[in-house]
């Protein structure tokens, strides 16, 4: 007894307390801009603010006087002059634009350009919608004075209402498609003299596309080069930073000739694997070194995505021709279309940590009467339409900051990479861009 009472005293000595279990973890609500954790970029084609919401009550639209519009544009074919009209067709052509005819348009701020610019576009086009060749009339009028309201356009007057409208968002240089969706990923738009080397790239926001020797391409004789561009774009800082990202592409046809100046082209196929002027991540050395080419995706897998609350933190959307809203294709088409994606994120259940940044690549030569803010040698470009919509814009506001895509990737470098910008002193892959273009004090 003793030594089995002696046993279980030693026991009972030996046995220690167990700690009294720890606190759960608790993590912190995201506050701010962190709330939201997914957004999307949406991009349609080719019309101006004045175009779409120039009479949008509150907006700094078409001037009007006794309920008149009191701006009027030189026709030369008439020696009169083109005041802004309600055009209620569904299909348009717009006007030529290129570089030079932003230059035109804008005519040092008149903003007076427009018609002529239409007028005098090139005749004998076989591809009506190529930029070169815009020259739709609507009732005898130039249809680059033509605006739509609310009644034409319901859903987007509708989104204006219930979310955030931005009333100076300028594409970001003044040239054409190409050039505005290169600064949409990357802040910049050149050609690269040397595959690979990026301080090979110069500016150039007119021709970055084309072969270097694109004269004679044009002529037929030079077979087309793919670009490469060299220089550092967004989704290099993305994966740097395990920042999850697509750039999705409807499967159709692209409305641009892959020169905008060329007289006629044939239809050129768009899809994930096919690099152009609307997919143009596939040419970066970045997404290739990175084998980050699978991230450029069907427009079918953002909708999986959506509707399995699987987005990833950073999408961009680019449609076909059909559903662009570049002149000829339907503005109904391309609201539908529009419609069903904002739709498809609003069901989704990341619907609750996203923000919407919907906008149109350029001006498409329809009339704007605003003068662009200089910011460098290449833009801002001329006003385009402008939408926020997110759980947390604030319904019925109207922004009326001076904005460019470069607010895009601000936003996107403030809330996924604590604010890094694309800036060659600081990003670890330098490039002779001319500035830093979230750092712009107009922006």
């Amino acid at each position: 007894m003793a030594a089995g009472c002696g046993g279980s005293a030693h026991h009972r000595r030996s046995v220690r307390t167990a700690p009294p279990p720890s606190p759960p973890t608790v993590i912190a609500a995201p506050t701010g801009i962190h709330k939201i954790q997914h957004v999307v970029v949406i991009m349609q084609e080719n019309r101006s603010f004045d175009s779409y919401v120039g009479t949008y009550p509150g907006a700094d639209g078409v001037p009007m006087q006794n309920g008149r519009p009191a701006v009027c544009v030189p026709d030369p074919r008439t020696g009169f002059c083109v005041r802004p009209f309600h055009d209620r067709r569904d299909r348009s052509l717009g006007g030529p634009h290129s570089q030079s005819d932003a230059v035109a348009d804008v005519n040092g701020g008149r903003m007076d350009g427009f018609v002529a610019q239409q007028m005098g576009a090139r005749t004998g086009c076989e591809q009506l919608f190529n930029p070169a060749c815009g020259r739709g009339q609507a009732a005898g009028l130039p249809d680059v004075m033509g605006y739509h309201t609310g009644a034409d356009i319901p859903n987007y007057w509708r989104y204006a209402r219930q979310f955030v409208l931005q009333d100076h968002m300028f594409q970001p240089d003044a040239s054409w498609s190409l050039p505005s969706h290169l600064y949409m990923v990357s802040e910049w738009s050149a050609r690269c003299a040397v595959p690979g080397d990026a301080q090979s790239c110069t500016n150039n926001d007119v021709t970055p596309g084309m072969p270097p020797d694109f004269q004679r391409y044009n002529q037929g004789i030079a077979s087309p080069t793919p670009p490469d561009y060299a220089w550092t774009d967004l989704t290099y800082l993305l994966h740097r930073a395990g920042v999850s990202w697509r750039y999705y592409v409807f499967k159709g046809t692209e409305p641009d000739c892959q020169n905008d100046a060329a007289v006629s082209c044939a239809p050129v196929r768009q899809g994930p694997q096919t690099p152009g002027i609307w997919n143009p991540l596939p040419y970066f050395d970045t997404v290739q070194q990175d084998r980050q080419l699978g991230n450029v995706a069907s427009l079918s897998g953002f909708f999986a995505a959506a509707k399995a609350g699987t987005l990833p933190a950073v999408s961009w959307i680019d449609p076909n021709g059909t559903v662009s809203e570049h002149p000829p294709a339907l503005v109904s088409a391309g609201e539908t279309y529009v419609t069903g994606l904002i739709n498809a994120i609003m069901r989704s259940p990341d619907w609750s940590s996203t923000a919407v940044f919907l906008s149109w690549d350029d001006w498409g030569g329809f009339y704007d009467h605003v003068k662009p803010p200089v910011v460098d040698a290449n833009g801002y470009g001329l006003r385009v339409p402008g939408l926020v919509i997110s759980p947390y814009a604030r319904q019925g506001y109207i922004d009326h900051r001076t904005l460019s895509f470069d607010a895009y990737v601000k936003f996107i470098e403030d809330v996924f990479l604590g604010g890094q910008r694309l800036d060659p002193r600081t990003d670890g892959r330098p490039d002779p861009r001319p500035g830093v273009r979230e750092t712009a004090p107009q922006l």
